[in-house]
């Protein structure tokens, strides 16, 4: 699973804001609440990295486009 599947999967939801040539830039919202399972499932991850639990698909760039 990537990150955009771990945000959906939080209850977050996830919009393509746009397409520049391969790059896609993508914008997540939600409440609180789901912020916050999306926030425990990553540190379950990184706390459990060999047992299967979701992966990120370019975890040493997990979060290129981040807006405030």
């Amino acid at each position: 699973m990537d990150i955009i599947d771990m945000a959906r999967s939080s209850g977050l939801t996830v919009i393509l804001d746009g397409r520049i040539g391969h790059e896609e830039y993508q914008s997540v919202c939600g409440s609180v609440v789901a912020l916050q399972r999306f926030a425990d499932t990553l540190l379950q991850d990184s706390a459990n990295p060999h047992d299967g639990v979701a992966r990120m698909k370019n975890s040493s760039n997990a979060f290129p486009h981040v807006r405030a």
